[in-house]
């Protein structure tokens, strides 16, 4: 079959996908146009995409021969995932494998934005550091303080772990409260999430883009938070109102951020690059060698088990399927 690759992925990723299919490549860091893209996926029968790549009704209808779509990254807010089921199309994401690195980059956040790392990093390049004071470039504690986190999924538990080394109280909120043994286990505490706004020293964020967390911190939710606190997103960039986010920061209600997604991503809101007291990254929080590499194995993966007729191992839609499980597995490729 014909499989398009959209991004640039390791050599051996591309090779498990050219021993059994006929492939092409987007060989390019940076992303397809979209036009290109289009017109790349018309006769493919699958496709290996990146979270950049927005997989709709357009895209369908161009590529009616689509059996099977493996996102590269865990989230797939990108992808019309009612769109592609209805057409009887699979599609699969990268959970798991990229826990770890993004949970290391939030805490990076953390400590950059509290410890004003960047800041310092710049007065030193630039000559300024010419001397030691004992009240100059204060930053703030993170040792002892109370870290909120929204989202105690997978990344949000693994952030909750590093905390821990770090002696932090844990507040945390998400959609389904665990059990108490759970709890206890992580040593967390369920808290509303106007309670654990106005409570945290810093609020980490790790939910998916939905209908309900869209803008889910706007500016009543800054309003709420505490004039010291920190504000660190690495999940979806419109899960925070970036335009209140610039206000409360001009305003100094709160004392800093730390962003790797944006809102309209990757345009910045204006006024946002003004802040000393904010640390902006490129959207890296899977970005190693080894996390990136066991993303597109993991893709690669799923596109291949999708393209013989199996469930692909961290397929979206398999029970959605027009026609149920069976009818999927009963038909030719």
């Amino acid at each position: 079959m014909k499989v398009l690759v959209s991004g640039k992925i390791p050599d051996e990723a591309l090779a498990l996908i050219k021993r059994e299919h006929d492939l092409e490549a987007h060989g390019a860091e940076r992303p397809m146009e979209r036009e290109d893209l289009l017109a790349a996926v018309a006769d493919k029968q699958g496709l290996l995409c990146m979270i950049t790549d927005r997989i709709d009704k357009e895209l369908l209808d161009r590529a009616p021969n689509l059996k099977m779509i493996a996102n590269l990254g865990v989230g797939y807010d990108n992808i019309d995932l009612d769109a592609v089921t209805a057409k009887g199309i699979l599609a699969s994401n990268t959970p798991e494998v990229l826990t770890d690195a993004t949970a290391d980059l939030a805490f990076a956040l953390v400590l950059a934005v509290a410890r004003r790392v960047v800041e310092g990093d710049k007065r030193t390049r630039s000559g300024k550091f010419q001397y030691w004071s004992p009240l100059l470039f204060l930053g703030r504690d993170v040792y002892g303080k109370t870290l909120g986190i929204v989202g105690l999924g997978r990344i949000g538990k693994a952030v909750a772990k590093r905390a821990r080394g770090f002696d932090m109280r844990i507040l945390y909120y998400s959609r389904s409260r665990l059990d108490a043994a759970e709890e206890d286990r992580l040593q967390v505490c369920y808290a509303p999430l106007e309670s654990l706004l106005r409570e945290a020293d810093i609020v980490t964020l790790h939910v998916p883009l939905t209908p309900t967390t869209y803008h889910m911190i706007g500016r009543e939710q800054l309003e709420s938070m505490k004039p010291g606190a920190f504000l660190i997103n690495t999940s979806r960039g419109p899960v925070v109102d970036e335009l209140a986010l610039v206000e409360a920061l001009k305003e100094r209600r709160i004392a800093g951020a730390g962003l790797d997604v944006y809102e309209k991503e990757p345009a910045l809101s204006p006024g946002l690059m003004e802040f000393d007291n904010v640390v902006l990254l490129p959207h890296i929080g899977s970005a190693t060698v080894e996390t990136r590499t066991k993303m597109a194995l993991r893709a690669t993966e799923n596109l291949l088990t999708g393209l013989r007729g199996k469930r692909p191992p961290d397929c979206l839609n398999w029970e959605e399927i027009p026609g149920g499980v069976s009818g999927f597995e009963r038909r030719k490729y």
